[in-house]
Formats: structure tokens, C-alpha cells, sequence
């Protein structure tokens, strides 16, 4: 019985020196494989998952909107009394949800450039209203005109042309034709070749914006998505110093491996400058 015993002990450690030695070994090759894997699939070229969720991305992506709501619109005509607002929002669209086109590969520089198509969905459930809603915002044609042609005499006729067509320093627009263009009464009566279509965004469905041209990560998945230019241009001359510059990815992708301590930057086109985020804390979303 003992000898028994003391065999099993022997035999039982010799085992678990044995595997303790295979785990020591495997853990790292396997580290190893699942690295190697991670660095093929996170390129972006035919074929890789990350190509596939890149073109037309699987995560849902929105873009909110709060609306300042002026208040007291007559008291600043008449009195130039100072403008009360209300902000209302948010207002909420799912965007970036249309795969994107004309996708080119750069060999010689190891980069991919490509058009993306513009989409906007109007999403209720993450709303405080619809796009009926009305607000009572500054009528940026006529606010525009008096600067714009600071001629006496253009300036005599443009009044009268605001007045027949019965506009005003403030006018009231629905959301959805503040954000995606409205017919200018004004500016339709104006004789001369202006656009008379009017909105924050306009023009914006069926159209594109870009091109693009990111890097594909074949050199180093550390650059992967992130953006070469835009346009053509790696600054934009609308900002100065750091914020001109076309910095990080379009925030639908960015490079694995991100730490928490990195500076997460990314390029937004409506503003036509470079952004970033910091990690604060992490959360979790639990659905019944």
C-alpha cells in the first residue's frame, strides 16, 4: 500500500511537471498564433474579416443633434433685446450604414482609397421628437444678404425682394428642413444665379464624401485605416496649426490592440478637422 501510494505521488508530480513544462511552452505559441492570426485578418484587402466588416460596417453608427429654439424672436427685431434660446434635443440618424464604393488598392504605398456614400435614417426610438417638430431659428439668407453686398443700392433692392417674399430676420423650419435643405422664398425671387436651396447639410443623401486614402496595415497593422489623405490634402486650410491637419481614422474603424491609454484620433468631415477621444471608464449595457 505504500509503495502504491508513494508511486502515485511520484507519478501524479511527474505529470504535472510535464504539463506544466507543455503549458509553459503552448501559452506563448499560442499567443504567438492568435497574434499571427489577428495581423492577417485586421488587413484590409480582400478576403481578410476586417476587410468585410470595413467596406460595410456591422457596428450601427449615429450622429445627434440639439437645436437652439429662439425664444423671444420679436422682442430682438423690434427692441434688440438680447436672444433667449431653448435647446432641444437630441434628434438622432443612423449614419455610415452604406457600404463604400470605388475601393482602390495602392500597392506601392500600401494604402486603400475609397468613396463614402452618404445616408441619413431618422431614428425616433433615440429621439426627443420627429422631424415635424418647428423651431424658430435666424433666416441665414437675409441675415447673409445685408454682408454679403454692402451696396446702398443692391441693398435697397434686396429689402424689397425680403419683403414680397414676406421673410424675416427669424423664421420657423422643421428639423428636417433645417438639416436637409428647404425652397429660400427670399433667395427664389433673387435675380441673379443663386442657390436657392437652403439646410445645415444640404445637399447630403445620395451624395459621397471623399475620397479617401487610408492605409491597409500590409506594413504595419498599427496604421490600419488610419488616414493618408483626404481629398487629396493632408490639411485643409480652414484651421490653424494642429487642427488643420487630416489626423487618425473616420471613427467607423480604428487599429487593434488599443489600450486604454491611448488617445483615440479621428478625422470628421462636417467639420473638416481632426478629433479625439480619451478612455474615462468602462461600461456595460445589459437587454432583456
Amino acid at each position: 500500500m505504500g509503495c502504491d501510494r508513494n508511486c502515485g505521488l511520484i507519478t501524479g508530480a511527474v505529470i504535472g511537471a510535464v504539463l506544466a513544462v507543455f503549458g509553459g511552452i503552448l501559452m506563448p505559441v499560442g499567443d504567438m498564433l492568435i497574434q499571427k492570426t489577428i495581423k492577417k485578418e485586421v488587413v484590409l484587402e480582400e478576403g481578410t474579416t476586417a476587410f468585410k466588416n470595413w467596406v460595410k460596417t456591422g457596428t450601427e453608427i449615429y450622429r445627434q443633434f440639439w437645436i437652439f429654439d429662439v425664444q423671444n424672436p420679436q422682442e430682438v427685431m423690434m427692441n434688440s433685446s438680447n436672444i433667449q434660446v431653448k435647446q432641444r434635443g437630441p434628434y438622432t440618424y443612423r449614419v455610415r450604414f452604406l457600404a463604400k464604393e470605388n475601393i482602390t488598392q495602392d500597392p506601392k504605398d500600401n494604402t486603400i482609397s475609397f468613396l463614402q456614400p452618404n445616408g441619413a435614417i431618422f431614428e425616433p426610438s433615440l429621439s426627443v421628437g420627429t422631424e415635424a417638430d418647428n423651431f424658430t431659428v435666424l433666416n441665414l439668407a437675409v441675415a447673409a444678404a445685408a454682408h454679403i453686398y454692402p451696396n446702398p443700392f443692391v441693398q435697397v433692392v434686396l429689402n424689397s425682394l425680403i419683403n414680397k417674399s414676406k421673410s424675416s430676420m427669424f423664421q420657423v423650419r422643421t428639423l428636417r428642413e433645417l438639416l436637409w435643405g428647404y425652397t429660400d422664398p427670399f433667395l427664389s425671387l433673387v435675380p441673379y444665379p443663386v442657390t436657392t436651396r437652403v439646410g445645415m447639410f444640404y445637399p447630403y443623401n445620395n451624395t459621397a464624401d471623399g475620397v479617401y486614402k487610408v492605409f491597409n496595415g500590409k506594413d504595419s497593422i498599427s496604421k490600419v485605416a488610419i488616414i493618408d489623405t483626404y481629398k487629396g490634402k493632408r490639411n485643409l486650410s480652414y484651421w490653424e496649426s494642429y487642427c488643420d491637419m487630416v489626423n487618425g481614422t473616420d471613427a467607423a474603424s480604428f487599429p487593434p490592440f488599443v489600450e486604454k491609454s491611448q488617445v483615440l484620433q479621428f478625422f470628421s468631415s462636417d467639420i473638416c478637422r481632426e478629433t479625439c477621444v480619451h478612455f474615462t471608464s468602462s461600461f456595460s449595457i445589459c437587454k432583456s
